[in-house]
């Protein structure tokens, strides 16, 4: 799903390609979402373990990605606290999803400390109810940070980087696989699969026609359009159950087709002249060499490389 926004071609300028992007914007709010479901069933989070697990593999993407950069801008800045800066906001292709989970996680780790002193008969339910407060002030936040910041004067390309790092907002997604994990059996949840079906396909056309003829809050994220699609879409695809071991693979080395995918797409942008072709061609030859290139990667990798070397590039 991120490998297909990003083979979009850029800005979206057809109905189309707005469609497409909008039925592929959930691929975060899935990982979320799966983040918290896996939590609540083991029961714990390992933030030393997530962050090492997290950081080591980013800022060698984000070596390589500077490198990229630089080679590509003669004019690139080079100072100290601007490649600092570029590191902490991850000011490097498309990385900045790479610290709104680690605000999550630390946020999810708070939330297990907070209920630590209460009874243990009682942890769950209040960890139920901070949960549940969570998603309400992520929601609250999500809707109200941009018309905050336009009244004060922010411009716009400020707002849409706050909003890409609305971390209250972006946790709603794993708080909600948190409370599917502790509070609901699967069996209920497949019982409503033909119900969440169809909501979801409501929520999603909602939310494509809020972006396609642009009214309300009309933004690719951090929406309550966006928001309802994404949720339930995640519910929907936990009643599923699907069991295919390649796609578990794939599903493993996610984080390392997250960091790597762009790579080849940044090369075929800057070096074949695929927009000559017109914008459906340049979106399916460059996803198709992206997808394929990508997961051979994943694959050389696990195979050639040591299992430390294999962790550190997030395969």
């Amino acid at each position: 799903m991120v490998i297909g926004i990003h083979s979009l071609p850029q800005p979206l300028g057809t109905p189309w390609g707005i469609i497409l992007d909008t039925a592929l914007r959930p691929c975060v709010p899935i990982f979320l979402f799966a983040s918290g479901f896996l939590t609540a069933r083991s029961g714990r989070v390992a933030l030393t373990k997530r962050l090492r697990a997290a950081l080591i593999p980013y800022t060698i993407a984000f070596m390589a990605a500077y490198i990229y950069m630089a080679m590509h801008n003669p004019a690139m800045d080079h100072r100290v606290m601007t490649t600092v800066a570029r590191y902490g906001l991850a000011y490097v292709f498309v990385y900045y999803y790479v610290f709104v989970y680690l605000g999550c996680t630390v946020m999810l780790w708070l939330a297990f400390r907070t209920v630590r002193t209460r009874d243990p008969n009682d942890q769950l339910e209040y960890l139920a109810i901070i949960l549940l407060l969570a998603i309400t002030v992520g929601l609250i936040i999500g809707s109200y940070i941009d018309p905050l910041l336009d009244r004060l004067g922010a411009s716009s390309s400020l707002i849409q980087e706050v909003r890409l790092r609305d971390i209250p907002f972006w946790f709603c997604f794993v708080a909600l696989g948190m409370l599917v994990g502790m509070r609901y059996s699967l069996r209920c949840l497949e019982q409503s699969r033909t119900l969440l079906i169809g909501v979801t396909l409501a929520l999603f056309a909602i939310y494509a026609v809020a972006r396609v003829i642009v009214i309300g809050d009309a933004a690719d994220y951090d929406s309550m359009a966006f928001f309802g699609y994404s949720a339930l879409l995640c519910v929907t695809l936990l009643t599923m159950q699907i069991q295919l071991p390649a796609l578990a693979s794939l599903g493993s080395g996610s984080y390392f087709l997250y960091l790597w995918h762009i790579f080849i797409i940044m090369i075929l942008r800057d070096h074949l002249p695929l927009r000559n072709f017109g914008p459906i061609i340049d979106f399916v030859v460059t996803y198709s060499i992206a997808v394929v290139a990508s997961v051979c990667a994943l694959r050389i990798v696990r195979t050639l490389a040591s299992p430390r070397v294999t962790r550190w590039l997030g395969a």
